[in-house]
């Protein structure tokens, strides 16, 4: 990962570089889910429905109208979730508190990993409808080259969720550095007060060190001589 720092990013308040996040390997995915997202979107909401000699609409795929709306439902939410999500790695620097990171990153890891399967499920999807699509169904061809991006989008999406994913779990993986955070970002309890030093201002006094001392008094131990008079 190229961020230093708690799960991927620099220090809490950080300043943030447009161009460098512009150039991220994440912020590229995320911009071309995004576009992903919004063709497969268009593409069916636009030409993805036919008038076949009457007033009724049909889906291209089939004329199985759960077909369209599960590829407009994936699309436009995934179109969201990356607008959200962008913003989200914009401010992420900034975010304080070592567990709302955590709460991103895993919602980030959740998000993106479930969605790459149901685009997983898109393509799989459309693609079958498609393949049973015959040519009495689409006179002129119409809406079938709406109906190819939709399908080739749809798999395009899977790899750049897929990606997504796995940036989220290598920022999960890199944990954090709790020395860039105080106590109270961890826990919101307030920082511990240090002891006063023993100095003459402070209220508490360390206590001296007892040092051996000799005694006052000391005994003459050794045996007194003796002297024989001479008479």
């Amino acid at each position: 990962m190229d961020g230093v720092g708690s799960f991927g990013a620099g220090r809490a308040g950080s300043t943030i570089d447009p161009i460098s996040f512009a150039k991220q390997p994440q912020t590229i995915l995320r911009a071309l889910s995004w576009i992903f997202s919004l063709v497969v979107f268009a593409s069916i909401v636009n030409e993805g429905y036919v008038n076949i000699g009457s007033e009724r609409l049909y889906c291209v795929f089939n004329k199985n109208a759960d077909a369209c709306n599960y590829g407009v439902f994936v699309g436009l939410v995934g179109l969201l979730a990356c607008s959200f999500f962008l913003l989200l790695d914009y401010k992420f620097s900034s975010i304080s508190s070592v567990k709302d990171r955590k709460k991103a990153v895993m919602l980030e890891i959740g998000f993106s990993g479930f969605w790459a399967f149901l685009y997983f499920v898109s393509f799989c999807f459309l693609a079958n409808q498609w393949s049973r699509t015959t040519t009495a169904e689409l006179p002129l061809n119409q809406g079938a080259d709406a109906a190819r991006a939709a399908i080739a989008f749809s798999f395009f999406s899977i790899i750049t969720w897929a990606g997504l994913t796995v940036r989220a779990v290598q920022k999960y993986l890199l944990g954090t550095d709790m020395t860039l955070f105080t106590s109270e970002h961890l826990d919101g309890a307030a920082p511990t007060q240090p002891l006063p030093s023993n100095s003459p201002g402070g209220g508490v006094t360390a206590e001296p060190t007892d040092t051996y001392q000799n005694p006052p008094f000391t005994e003459n131990n050794a045996a007194p001589t003796y002297q024989v008079p001479i008479y």
